[in-house]
């Protein structure tokens, strides 16, 4: 499925869409209540990206809560500007559970990735900004020829704005030496929206598929159940027909026995249909 535009109209944000405003309000809600209850190094080591205690202790929800801790209001600020620009029209075009599929994909993935590459590291890894580039990312592939102005001044397509935050990423990357900035996960972030884009794997694509699996499931087992209830009034009618010619005292014991059996599950069936 590709999703392209040529339009050259700039246009950001507008109303904030559904997913856009859950992800608004859960980062901000997280970051004033670390920020209210002083909790701010607990809440990094323990929910932000430490990769030693995810491999070493297991801490397994870590790539998913370090989106929703920053590293200061304007870390927050920023990240979040860029989600609601940026992400508000991606959002319309997919819809909300296509659109959360995305961004938790390129941000929990760019966290793995970024785990990979520093396995002893106790330093923790906070912020959105993974998911954000593949937002980034996806919006120039959407729109390449919109135009945005840099610093408010510079005239720039979309495309090439891109390009030029990706190879300030890829760059910094090599040349980290230990900063606060994690550039490699930005630019994970921007490769694992790129491969998700120019897949045919979509979250509702999976997600239809998994529901029509269901379905056939349930009527594959509707199936098997009518078969054996069917068996079970055969048998039942024979042994019936058997009561009609002998009598009931003069049944098997076996035949006594399953008809107890047959007649307590055609009762239980009644029970569960009404």
């Amino acid at each position: 499925m590709e999703y392209r535009s040529t339009e050259r109209m700039m246009y950001f944000g507008g109303g904030v869409s559904s997913a856009i405003k859950i992800l608004i309000v859960a980062n901000v809600s997280v970051f004033f209540l670390e920020t209210l209850l002083e909790l701010e190094s607990t809440f990094n080591m323990f929910f932000g990206l430490v990769p030693k205690y995810l491999w070493s202790n297991l801490y397994i929800w870590q790539p998913f809560t370090y989106l929703f801790l920053h590293g200061g209001i304007w870390h927050l600020f920023i990240n979040m500007l860029v989600l609601w620009m940026f992400g508000s029209e991606i959002e319309r075009y997919w819809g909300r559970r296509e659109f959360l599929g995305f961004y938790f994909i390129t941000g929990v993935g760019s966290g793995i990735l970024t785990a990979l590459f520093s396995l002893d590291s106790t330093i923790p890894i906070v912020g959105a900004s993974g998911a954000i580039y593949g937002v980034l990312l996806a919006y120039g592939m959407m729109f390449p020829n919109r135009v945005i102005y840099l610093y408010f001044l510079i005239p720039i397509k979309v495309k090439y704005f891109v390009l030029f935050i990706g190879g300030i990423a890829f760059i910094s990357s090599l040349t980290d030496t230990g900063s606060a900035v994690s550039h490699l996960t930005h630019l994970s972030g921007m490769a694992i929206g790129f491969l998700y884009m120019k897949s045919n794997v979509r979250i509702s694509n999976l997600s239809d598929s998994l529901s029509n699996f269901k379905i056939k499931h349930e009527v594959k087992k509707a199936e098997r159940v009518r078969k054996s209830y069917d068996n079970i009034r055969h048998e039942v009618d024979m042994i019936l027909d058997r009561i009609n010619e002998v009598g009931y005292e003069n049944l098997t014991e076996e035949e006594k026995q399953r008809l107890e059996e047959a007649s307590k599950v055609i009762s239980k069936d009644k029970r569960d249909m009404s």
